[in-house]
C-alpha cells in the first residue's frame, strides 16, 4: 500500500513541462512514509509544545496581578441591554472596548476589542446561529469601584473597574470570575520598530517586549511564519468559583475531568492530523471547541471564547478562594475554585457566559448560539462497515452478503480514498468499481446505504475539473504573494479551497449533484476526512498560518476550516435531493457549530484497550460541547485486535451515538466472521443490541435537536447533586434512562460501577432490581458488559431485529417499565419517516408514556402529524409484584379490549402481550 500511495506522488513530477524540485518530492515521500508506516506512538517532534510556540510563551509568562488594564469610569454607557466602556492599558495608554451585555436565555456576553486598531481584527462568523437576541439588565447597584449589573431573575454581573474584573454570580453564589487573577493580556496591532510604516508615521511603538523572539517572525520544524501581523495574542483568565471540577475543551485523548496542567503543557486547541495519537495527554487533536463547563453541587456555569485560531488553556486546581472581597458581596466566600487562563494566537475576546443553572440549562443556552445537532435519518444511528478500503465492487457486495448470511444487521458500507479515480473526488476507480450505481442499488434495495469519502485537498491535475474550475474561479486558499497555496497530501501535489469564502462552498456544493458526481446516487452519503486541513509537508502536518483567505490570514480561522468544508458538503446533500433528504456528513475536523453539519469521530485510534476507555471521555467532551454524534473507531484505526478487544469494543460502541468499525489499509481484515464463530456471536448479539434500542435512540437525537441535550451524557447530567460522579470515568448515560458501565480492561469478568443518586436500577439483560448507591463490582461475562435501567424511566425498543433500520420502520413496538421506589415511571417516543423534513411541518409523533402503580397512558406531547402502523406489541414491567388477574385492560379511540397479562416469579416480570393500540393515538392500559 505504500508503493502505491509513492507512485501517486512521483508523476507529479515526471513529464510536466516546468522545472520540477525533487527536494520537495524526497521531502513529501518521506513524510508520507513517516506516515503510513507502523510507529509505537505519535512523532512528538512534529508538533509544538507551548514552549515552541511564541505566542503560548509570552502569555504563560504573564504572573498573577501583573494585569495593567482598568475601566474608563467616565466613558461607561448603559443601554436596557448592555453597557459600553472603554479600558485602558496603563502600562502602554492603548485602548480598548468593553461590551457587557444581556443575551436571551440567562447568558452574558462579553465582548473586547481594540479601540482603534491600524486594520479591523478578526471577528470568528458562520458560528453562532443567529445574531443572539439581547436581553434587558438591570442596574442593581454602583460605586466609585463597581457596578452590578442584573439579569433576568437570579444573574448578576459585578464589574470592577480598577483593575479590570469581571465576577458573575447565579443567585447569591459566585460561578465563575474574569481576570480575578490579573492576567488578562491583549497585544495590539501595531507597527514593527524601524519599519516604513512606523517611521512614516512618525509614531511612537507602543508595547510591552517589543524586542522579544517570535513576535514577528517563528519557525519550526523547518518552516517559517511570515507574521506579518506581528503580535496579536489575547488571553484572560477564568476562575471557575465553588468547584472542582472543569470538563469540555474537546478534542483531547485525556480524561474528561480536565487535568491541572501546573507540571504539563497546557490543553492546546489547533486542529492537527496526529498521527497514532498518545492517550491521557493535552496534546492537540482533529478538532476544537473552545466551550468549558464548570459543575457543582450548587450548579452549572458554561464559558464559551468565540475564536478560532490557534489556543491553549492552562488548568489549575489546587486554589483555595478568590482574590480580593467579592466573592463575599452576596455569599460566603468561596472554599474551592479551579483557576483557568485562556490564551488564543489571534482574534478578539468574545465570550459568552452561561449561567445555567443545571447542566441541561447549559446544553440548551450553548445550542442556542451554535446551533443543536439536527435530527439524522435512521440509518446514520445504526450500524457502519468501514476500512480502508474495501477492494472493488464485488468485495462491496461479498461483505454485504456476509453480513446477511451470519444474520448481523448492517445499515451502511463505507469507501475509502482508494475507491477514486487517482485521488480524485467525485470520481471512480472504474476498473474496480466498474457500475457503482448498480452497486448502490444493490445495497438500497436491502435497506442501506453507501458513504463514500471525500477530502479538501484537491489533486493538482490539468484534467481534472474540480481543479481547473477552482484555479480559474480563484477560489484557493493564497500564498501572500497572491499565488495559489500548494501542498502535499495523498494525490501528491495539492491545492486547498477557501471554503471561507461563499462562493467556493457553494461550488463545493455543486459537485454532489447527481448529474456532476456520476455514479452516485441519493443513497450515497458523504465523509469528509483530513480536513485540519491535513497538509504533509506543512508545518505541523498542516497549513501554514500565513496563508490567505481573502484578507483574513489562515491563523485566525484555522480552526474552523473543517467546519466550513462541511457547511459545503451539507448544503451540497441538501441540494441534490432538493432539500427533501436529511444529509448525512462525517467530519474529522470541527469547531464550535459543526454540530449544524456532520457527525464526527476519534480519529485514528489504536487496538489498545486505553483506546477503548478514552473512546468514554473523549466523547463525553465532545457531547457536552455541542457535539453529541460522535463514536470511536471499534477496534482501533491501527493494529489488529485480538477477539477479546473486539468483542469487548463491540459492546461498548453499541451504546455510544456513533457506531462504525473502521481500519487501516495494512490491518488485517476483521469482519465479524473473521473471527471464531464465538466471538462472532458475541459481536452479533452487541450489534442486534443497537438495534434493539433504535427507538430510544431515534428519540433522543429528536430531544437533541430540540433542547441540545446529547444522548450520550456524564452521570452528573441526570444526578447533578451527586458529588461522588463528579469525576468518575469509565461509565456513562444513555439519555436518562440507561447507565453504561465497558469493560476497560483485559482479562476483567466483573467491572467496578458507581450508582449515582438512590434510585432503583434494572440489570437490562438479567432484568435483576438493584437498590444500591456508590460503587460495587458487577460481573461482566464476556456474553454482555454491565448495563442498567434506572427506576422511574420507560424505554422503547422495537425485538424483530433485521437486516437493516429500515427494514425495522414499521415493526412493533415494546415498552420496558422500570419504576421508581414509589412504582412510578415515565418516557418518551418520537416516531416519523425516518428521512425526510417532513417532521419539520408536524409529519411526527412525539408521545409520553407514564406508569403508575398498574396504569399505564399514552399522551400526545405535540399534535399527532401523522398515522402510522406502528403499534404496541407488549409492555414489560420490571420489579413488579404478581398482578391480581392475568388480564389487562386495554381503552384507546378504538374502544376497550383486553390484552394478556402474565407474570414471571423467577425474574419479577409483568408482560402484557399484545396490547394492539396503534401509536399514533393516546390509550390507557390497566392491569
Amino acid at each position: 500500500s505504500l508503493l502505491q500511495e509513492i507512485s501517486t506522488l512521483v508523476p507529479n513530477c515526471v513529464g510536466k513541462s516546468s522545472p520540477c524540485s525533487l527536494l520537495p518530492v524526497m521531502h513529501s515521500l518521506l513524510l508520507l512514509l513517516s506516515l503510513l508506516c507502523s510507529v509505537s506512538s505519535v512523532d512528538r517532534s512534529k508538533f509544538k509544545s507551548c514552549d515552541q510556540s511564541g505566542f503560548c510563551k509570552r502569555c504563560r509568562a504573564v504572573q498573577p496581578g501583573e494585569s495593567g488594564y482598568q475601566v474608563e469610569v467616565d466613558t461607561i454607557s448603559i443601554t436596557s441591554t448592555k453597557l459600553e466602556a472603554l479600558l485602558v492599558n496603563n502600562k502602554n495608554g492603548v485602548k480598548f472596548k468593553l461590551d457587557l451585555g444581556g443575551q436571551s436565555d440567562n447568558t452574558f456576553r462579553l465582548k473586547i476589542n481594540e479601540a482603534y486598531p491600524l486594520k479591523p481584527r478578526f471577528e470568528v462568523p458562520l458560528v453562532l446561529v443567529t445574531q443572539p437576541e439581547p436581553a434587558e439588565i438591570s442596574v442593581i447597584s454602583r460605586d466609585e469601584k463597581t457596578i452590578v449589573l442584573g439579569l433576568g431573575e437570579t444573574s448578576k454581573a459585578v464589574l470592577t473597574f480598577k483593575p479590570l474584573r469581571i465576577d458573575f454570580f447565579s443567585g447569591d453564589n459566585l460561578v465563575l470570575s474574569t481576570n480575578a487573577r490579573g492576567m488578562m493580556k491583549f497585544e495590539h496591532l501595531r507597527y514593527k520598530k524601524g519599519s516604513a510604516e512606523a517611521v512614516e508615521g512618525g509614531e511612537e511603538v507602543l508595547g510591552e517586549d517589543e524586542e522579544e523572539p517570535d513576535m514577528w517572525e517563528e519557525s519550526y520544524g523547518g518552516h517559517s511564519d511570515s507574521k506579518p501581523n506581528g503580535p496579536t495574542a489575547v488571553a484572560m483568565d477564568f476562575t471557575f468559583a465553588g468547584l472542582d471540577n472543569v470538563y469540555g475543551i474537546p478534542q483531547h485523548a485525556d480524561t474528561f475531568s480536565l487535568k491541572d496542567t501546573s507540571t504539563t503543557d497546557p490543553y492546546r486547541l489547533y486542529n492537527l492530523d496526529v498521527f497514532e495519537y498518545e492517550l491521557w495527554n493535552p496534546m492537540a487533536l482533529y478538532a476544537s471547541i473552545p466551550f468549558m463547563m464548570g459543575h457543582s453541587a450548587k450548579g452549572s456555569v458554561g464559558l464559551f471564547w468565540l475564536n478560532a485560531a490557534e489556543g491553549f488553556i492552562d488548568i489549575k486546581k489546587d486554589g483555595q478562594g478568590l482574590l480580593g472581597s467579592v466573592s463575599s458581596m452576596f455569599s460566603a466566600k468561596t472554599e474551592k475554585q479551579v483557576d483557568t487562563f485562556w490564551m488564543f494566537e489571534s482574534g478578539i475576546m468574545d465570550m459568552f457566559i452561561m449561567m445555567g443553572p443545571t447542566p441541561k440549562d447549559i446544553s440548551r443556552q450553548y445550542g442556542s448560539l451554535t446551533g443543536n445537532t439536527p435530527l439524522p435519518q435512521e440509518f446514520a444511528i445504526a450500524y457502519h462497515q468501514c476500512r480502508w478500503n474495501y477492494n472493488d465492487q464485488e468485495d462491496v457486495n461479498m461483505v454485504e452478503a456476509k453480513f446477511d448470511e451470519h444474520d448481523i444487521p448492517m445499515d451502511v458500507m463505507w469507501l475509502d480514498i482508494e475507491h477514486t479515480d487517482g485521488k480524485k473526488y467525485f470520481t471512480w476507480d472504474t476498473r474496480k468499481f466498474p457500475d457503482s450505481v448498480a452497486m448502490i442499488e444493490n445495497l438500497s434495495s436491502h435497506g442501506r446505504k453507501l458513504v463514500t469519502i471525500v477530502d479538501p485537498h484537491i489533486k493538482k491535475d490539468s484534467g481534472y475539473w474540480v481543479h481547473n474550475d477552482l484555479s480559474s474561479k480563484g477560489l484557493y486558499v493564497k500564498n501572500q504573494d497572491g499565488g495559489d497555496y500548494e501542498g502535499w497530501c495523498w494525490p501528491g501535489a495539492s491545492y486547498y479551497p477557501d471554503f471561507l469564502n461563499a462562493e467556493a462552498r457553494d461550488y463545493f456544493a455543486e459537485q454532489y449533484k447527481l448529474s456532476v458526481y456520476k455514479g452516485s446516487t441519493l443513497d450515497c452519503y458523504t465523509w469528509n476526512d483530513m480536513n485540519e486541513p491535513s497538509v504533509f509537508n506543512g508545518p505541523e502536518v498542516t497549513m501554514a498560518k500565513d496563508k490567505m483567505h481573502g484578507e483574513v490570514e489562515h491563523r485566525d480561522m484555522h480552526n474552523m476550516y473543517g467546519m466550513v468544508y462541511t457547511m459545503a458538503t451539507h448544503k451540497g446533500h441538501l441540494i441534490r435531493s432538493e432539500n427533501t433528504l436529511r444529509p448525512f456528513v462525517l467530519t474529522r475536523s470541527a469547531y464550535a457549530g459543526s454540530q449544524r453539519y456532520a457527525a464526527i469521530w476519534t480519529g485514528d485510534n489504536t487496538a489498545e484497550w486505553g483506546h477503548l476507555e478514552a473512546s468514554i471521555p473523549m466523547c463525553l467532551s465532545l457531547s457536552i460541547a455541542g457535539m453529541g454524534f460522535c463514536g470511536a473507531d471499534i477496534g482501533g484505526f491501527f493494529g489488529n485486535p485480538d477477539g477479546e478487544l473486539f468483542v469487548r469494543w463491540y459492546q461498548a460502541a453499541a451504546f455510544q451515538p456513533f457506531f462504525r468499525s473502521h481500519a487501516h489499509i495494512d490491518t488485517k481484515r476483521r469482519e465479524p466472521w473473521l473471527y471464531s464463530a464465538g466471538e462472532m456471536a458475541l459481536i452479533r448479539t452487541a450489534v442486534r443490541s443497537r438495534y434493539a434500542l433504535l427507538p430510544l435512540w431515534y428519540t433522543l437525537f429528536y430531544e437533541q435537536e430540540q433542547d441540545g441535550t446529547p444522548p450520550m451524557r456524564p452521570l452528573w447530567y441526570e444526578f447533578p447533586e451527586d458529588e461522588g460522579s463528579y469525576a468518575k470515568e469509565g461509565s456513562h448515560m444513555v439519555g436518562s434512562s440507561l447507565l453504561v458501565a465497558p469493560v476497560l480492561t483485559k482479562g476483567s469478568t466483573q467491572v467496578n460501577v458507581y450508582f449515582p443518586g438512590s434510585t432503583l436500577w434494572y440489570d437490562i439483560w438479567s432484568h435483576q432490581k438493584l437498590d444500591v448507591s456508590g460503587s460495587i463490582n458487577y460481573a461482566a461475562p464476556y456474553e454482555k458488559i454491565p448495563v442498567f435501567q434506572r427506576g422511574g424511566t420507560i424505554i422503547p425498543r422495537r425485538e424483530r431485529v433485521r437486516r437493516s433500520a429500515a427494514l425495522m420502520h414499521d415493526d412493533p413496538i415494546t415498552l420496558v417499565v422500570a419504576p421508581d421506589k414509589e412504582g412510578k415511571a415515565s418516557g418518551t417516543l418520537y416516531l416519523d419517516d425516518g428521512k425526510s423534513f417532513a417532521y419539520q411541518q408536524g409529519a411526527k409523533l412525539y408521545m409520553q408514556f407514564t406508569w403508575d402503580n398498574g396504569k399505564m397512558e399514552s399522551k400526545m406531547i405535540s399534535p399527532a402529524g401523522m398515522s402510522t402502523p406502528v403499534w404496541l406489541e407488549r409492555v414489560l414491567v420490571l420489579g413488579s409484584a404478581p398482578p391480581p388477574g392475568q388480564v389487562a385492560t386495554v381503552s384507546s379511540p378504538s374502544g376497550t379490549s383486553s390484552a394478556q397479562a402474565s407474570y414471571d416469579y423467577t425474574t419479577q416480570v409483568l408482560t402484557v402481550r399484545r396490547p394492539g393500540v396503534k401509536l399514533d393515538m393516546e390509550w390507557t392500559i390497566r392491569v
